[in-house]
């Protein structure tokens, strides 16, 4: 029988990768990429809950997780919206410049 990495394993492999998320979203200036860093962190808090629910032997932390997929499908949806609705007015995606939906 294969047994499986132990909980820390998994709690360091998500601060890493939600370190990496925070840092690609506050450094770069691409909506897309910054979209891309949130469902890195997002990514990192599923593992988090998932790896505690098997430790403690409980559904709960499974459950967050499916719904954090669910959030995070809307948040996508909504977030390329967005996106198109700005490209559609200008022909560059620049975070800095966002203030061009204004009315």
């Amino acid at each position: 029988m294969i047994e499986s990495a132990p909980t820390p394993y998994y709690l360091v492999l998500s601060a890493v990768l939600f370190s990496i998320g925070a840092l690609g979203f506050c450094i770069r200036k691409n909506p897309l990429v910054m979209f891309m860093c949130v469902e890195i962190m997002l990514n990192a808090a599923n593992l988090s809950f998932v790896a505690f629910a098997r430790h403690l032997n409980v559904i709960d932390g499974q459950v967050i997780a499916l719904f954090i997929m669910a959030i995070a499908a809307a948040e996508v949806v909504v977030g390329l919206g967005i996106i198109v609705a700005i490209f559609r007015l200008r022909d560059s995606i620049d975070v800095d410049e966002v203030n061009v939906l204004r009315g």
